[in-house]
């Protein structure tokens, strides 16, 4: 006789390991026993709906966004046409390719400079917040990446890594337009 596993063990599971929390420590954020969370975790038992609710709590989630309740289900598409895209200035315009889901850690977008443009001025989207990762692939031509007061020059096919919550910018040196695709990754949520 096999026994199905609560889909929302491993769930909890993989969200307090992405949150680098022991099961301690979210019980201390939850008001759970780490023996309940660890029940839990491995689908030996469901948690009434006030108990999840504090799990929620504990991981910085609202309930709804725990068990998915808001989302309409584990698969979601952007078409090319329904894309969100943010205002043009200055030869820099930028689509976001991700949904807007609720509870997303991270945002894809693509970026478009022309020649001599660069990002993060009136109209970009602001500062990112503390702790905040962004990594970018340059998809064609060149740019360079001005990241707390160092340049860094980068060709088609090179991929970057940085904090983005230093003052940065991109620019195109160049003569041909240049494409970059940026991955935004939240900052760390701690209470």
């Amino acid at each position: 006789m096999s026994t199905a596993v609560d889909p929302l063990g491993p769930r909890v599971r993989a969200l307090r390991e992405a949150m680098d929390l022991s099961l301690r420590d979210l019980a201390e954020r939850s008001g759970v026993s780490a023996p309940m969370l660890s029940q839990v975790e491995r689908g030996e038992t469901s948690p009434t709906l006030h108990v999840a609710a504090r799990i929620a709590a504990g991981l910085d989630l609202r309930l709804s966004q725990l068990v998915r309740l808001d989302e309409d289900g584990a698969v979601s598409i952007v078409r090319a046409a329904e894309r969100r895209r943010g205002p043009q200035r200055g030869g820099h315009r930028y689509e976001i390719l991700t949904p807007p889901l609720p509870g997303q850690r991270a945002e894809l977008s693509r970026h478009t400079l022309a020649p001599g443009a660069h990002t993060g001025g009136p109209g970009d989207p602001p500062m990112h917040e503390p702790g905040s990762r962004e990594t970018a692939l340059v998809e064609s031509g060149r740019v360079v990446l001005h990241c707390d007061g160092h340049a860094h020059e980068l060709a088609a096919g090179d991929c970057v890594t940085f904090d983005a919550d230093l003052p940065h910018h991109f620019e195109n040196p160049g003569t041909e337009e240049a494409v970059l695709l940026a991955v935004l990754s939240a900052g760390l949520r701690r209470s």
